[in-house]
């Protein structure tokens, strides 16, 4: 008997396993409501913080956003960290957003209104070009009166020789069935102040990059309601929307979609762990144009998932 048991753990130790998306939002922006290991009570709209607003003053209501998003249930966190593939859309038009972010947020609802967030982007409307940059944002109202990207109000505040500054352009992208480039940044909690630290983590040692003030956001005052690794593409109503991640569908895998790596999240030591797989949740608001993979464990990088999908996407 024992013998037959070794050789099940074995067999269940090399075994892949998936958290599937057993629940993603509808074409129409409604959260279905069949969630395995939970239930919401009624379909919610959803959307990040500022994806219905262009610095350009954009009316919001001609504003589609698309997101592919892994996030987790309702709780108590205190930050995340993932590897972040780079990805360059050099014809994006001028009215687009597209890029993949890590973030901390308030309680779920149809708009995270508290937010804090860094990723990468390619947002030409914000730098006048096409080049991928990396980005903060902070909002307490959902971008109705407070918060801004990088520097453009108090806020983020930046550490001196930071290895990476907001709105810092980054290269080289990764390319299609080729190279693969890639950074690792981390959002956690300073256990001794309370702020939000974010840091580059893929150096020889971890580059402290700046901290959000705790009291910037009092939702977010030392821990998160939730935490999301997203993927997002933005872009006016009646135009077609810009590629997300590389251009190509989740499931062409390694070195041809994007995706994030290494996913972890930290406890309130500042201590890295890897997600608990029954408080991930997946949310799709446009499946049909921008999908999201499953979340694969026991394989290499894990946990980690792929994500995107082409341009052309009819708001």
């Amino acid at each position: 008997m024992g013998f037959v048991v070794i050789v099940v753990f074995l067999y269940l130790l090399n075994s892949t396993y998936y958290v599937r998306p057993v629940m993603s939002i509808d074409a129409h922006g409604n959260l279905l409501t069949e969630i395995k290991h939970a239930t919401l009570a009624e379909p919610h709209h959803f959307d990040l913080s500022r994806r219905d607003r262009f610095p350009s003053g954009e009316d919001q209501d001609n504003i589609v956003a698309g997101v592919a998003v892994w996030r987790t249930q309702p709780g108590k966190y205190y930050g995340l960290r993932a590897k972040i593939g780079v990805w360059a859309h050099p014809n994006q038009k001028h009215s687009q957003e597209s890029g993949a972010s890590i973030s901390v947020g308030g309680k779920f609802g149809p708009m995270l209104l508290s937010q804090v967030e860094a990723g990468f982007h390619v947002f030409p409307d914000l730098y006048n070009n096409s080049d991928v940059r990396f980005f903060t944002f902070w909002t307490r109202d959902g971008y109705r009166s407070t918060g801004c990207y990088n520097l453009k109000c108090s806020g983020f505040i930046p550490a001196k020789g930071a290895a990476l500054v907001p709105g810092q352009a980054v290269g080289p992208p990764s390319t299609y069935d080729g190279e693969d480039h890639h950074i690792t940044i981390s959002l956690h909690t300073d256990p001794n102040t309370g702020n939000w630290v974010l840091y580059q983590d893929d150096l020889e040692r971890p580059s402290f990059l700046g901290h959000f003030p705790k009291d910037l956001c009092p939702e977010l005052n030392g821990v998160a309601p939730q935490v999301l690794f997203a993927g997002f593409a933005t872009y006016p109503r009646n135009d077609r929307g810009p590629a997300m991640g590389s251009g190509h569908f989740p499931v062409e895998g390694e070195r041809k979609a994007a995706y994030f790596k290494n996913m972890k999240i930290f406890d309130s030591n500042a201590s890295a762990h890897d997600p608990i797989p029954s408080i991930m949740v997946p949310l799709m608001n446009r499946p049909d144009c921008y999908k999201l993979g499953d979340i694969p464990l026991g394989v290499k990088d894990s946990y980690l998932f792929y994500y995107g999908g082409p341009e052309g996407c009819h708001g």
